[in-house]
C-alpha cells in the first residue's frame, strides 16, 4: 500500500519545491498555476480517490456472493476518475481492481476487450461492459449493497 503512495508524494514534494522556485524569482502567478497542476496530478494519482483494490480473483468472488459489480480501473485514467467522481459515496459499493497491480485483472479485461486494456470495464452478472455509463453502474449494484 505504500508504493501507491509514492508518486502522490513525489508530485507534492516537486510542485512544492517548484513553486518556491517561481516565487523567488518573483512569478507568483506561474507558481500558484504550477503547484495546482501538480496537486491535481498528485490527487488524480493518489490511493483516496479510489476504494482500496483487490485482486481480480477475489473480486469475482465477492461479486458472486454479493452481486456487485466488478470495476477493472488504472491509476491516471481520465474515464475510471470520471465514473470514480460520479459514482460518488456508492464507488465503496462495488469492487474494484487495479490492472497495474493484477497481472489476472489486466488479462480478464483483455479478453473482454479484444486484446485491449480498455478501461474502465465493468463486470455484471459475468458479462463484461467497458466504459459505460456512471449512472447505469449506479443501477446495477445488487439491493443488498
Amino acid at each position: 500500500m505504500m508504493r501507491a503512495w509514492i508518486l502522490p508524494m513525489l508530485l507534492v514534494l516537486s510542485g512544492s519545491a517548484v513553486a518556491t522556485g517561481q516565487i523567488s524569482n518573483g512569478n507568483p502567478g506561474t507558481a500558484a498555476a504550477l503547484l495546482l497542476a501538480l496537486l491535481a496530478l498528485a490527487g488524480v494519482n493518489s490511493p483516496l480517490i479510489f476504494p482500496r483494490s483487490i485482486g481480480a480473483q477475489e473480486a469475482q468472488h465477492r461479486s458472486a456472493v454479493d452481486g456487485r459489480p466488478v470495476v477493472f480501473w488504472r491509476p491516471g485514467c481520465k474515464y475510471c476518475i470520471r465514473l470514480r467522481i460520479r459514482l460518488g459515496r456508492s464507488a465503496r459499493q462495488v469492487h474494484w481492481v487495479n490492472i497495474w497491480r493484477d497481472p489476472a485483472g489486466a488479462a480478464a479485461v483483455r479478453a473482454a476487450n479484444d486484446g485491449n486494456e480498455t478501461v474502465p470495464t465493468v463486470v455484471v452478472a459475468g458479462r463484461a461492459h467497458t466504459n459505460p455509463d456512471p449512472e447505469w453502474v449506479r443501477e446495477q449494484r445488487s439491493p443488498s449493497a
